[in-house]
């Protein structure tokens, strides 16, 4: 018995539900798909699939095999596309999760040069800000910015580091002055975000050790950072994002940081991918993409 070729005739029969759809994936006939089934099941001494009715169905023990077979698969794959690219250009969709904030903020200034740089891949994104299953979910990537990644089965690579910082628009300090100190923070309107119905007060640290808790949030809370920062922009209030966010909206003038010498704890940037996938050219070169561009950005601010 060839395994790898029943490992291989064991997935498309699940994939397509059906012999004969199996038979035609992989240019073969009806009887080699099912003899390949049977000898697998002969060779373990364990039923894979009920074939029962009409619908095929993982037994429990093929459900375990299966999930099995293909990871051992997929890494097969990758090491042949390893050696038959080389060199080559990366080519094909990569499936990536990213935080509103990036979609909405970030992604101009990383993906317009990474498609021209790599013209074969294209990207399917998905904006959110929830936690998100990657391998359940079929991603390739995901980019996610917190304090710490919990540890997990998958890669998490830093790429960036950065501190909260409180920013506001010119026509709102114009038009209720330039806090001074901490404490000022009380008289100002703090638009307050929390993707939950919970709102935690700011904790803000300040000059040789000082920390402070601010509620914010009294006039007006949202549940999405891009309504965050159009609020910001538009002069309703201060409000707290990390200093990578908002860099190009500081050097342009359109956001004033507010108490420079105080900051809302650090916020890393991890790329988060399957360790099946890790070396996938599509997912290197837009990890590496992403690493070199907030490097950059990382050392522009520093």
């Amino acid at each position: 018995m060839d395994q790898f070729a029943a490992l291989r005739a064991l997935r498309a029969i699940v994939d397509e539900g059906s012999f004969t759809a199996a038979a035609e994936r992989l240019g073969t006939t009806h009887s080699a798909m099912s003899r390949q089934l049977r000898q697998l099941e002969e060779h373990l001494q364990v039923r894979l699939l009920d074939r029962n009715s009409r619908r095929l169905s993982l037994t429990e023990a093929g459900r375990d095999y299966y999930r099995e077979a293909g990871a051992l698969l997929d890494r097969l794959q990758e090491a042949d596309d390893r050696v038959r690219a080389g060199q080559a250009q990366p080519s094909g969709i990569v499936r990536i999760s990213v935080p509103q904030v990036v979609a909405s903020q970030e992604l101009p200034h990383w993906l317009p040069s990474f498609l021209q740089r790599y013209p074969r891949v294209a990207l399917d994104l998905s904006a959110d800000d929830q936690l998100v299953d990657v391998v359940g979910g079929g991603f390739d990537l995901a980019l996610r910015i917190a304090p710490s990644m919990p540890d997990s089965q998958l890669v998490a690579r830093e790429l960036a580091s950065c501190p909260r910082i409180l920013v506001a628009a010119p026509g709102y300090l114009a038009r209720h002055g330039l806090p001074r100190q901490a404490s000022d923070l009380a008289q100002h309107l703090l638009l307050g975000f929390s993707p939950t119905p919970a709102l935690p007060p700011w904790q803000l640290h300040g000059p040789r050790g000082a920390t402070t808790s601010i509620e914010a949030g009294q006039r007006l809370r949202v549940d999405a950072t891009p309504a965050l920062y159009a609020a910001a922009l538009g002069g309703m209030g201060i409000s707290l994002f990390t200093a990578l966010t908002v860099q190009e909206d500081l050097r342009s003038g359109r956001l004033i940081r507010v108490l420079p010498a105080w900051h809302a704890g650090q916020r890393r940037y991890f790329a988060l991918y399957p360790h099946a996938r890790a070396l996938a050219p599509k997912v290197r070169a837009l990890v590496e993409h992403l690493a070199a561009h907030y490097a950059a950005q990382s050392g522009a601010a520093g």
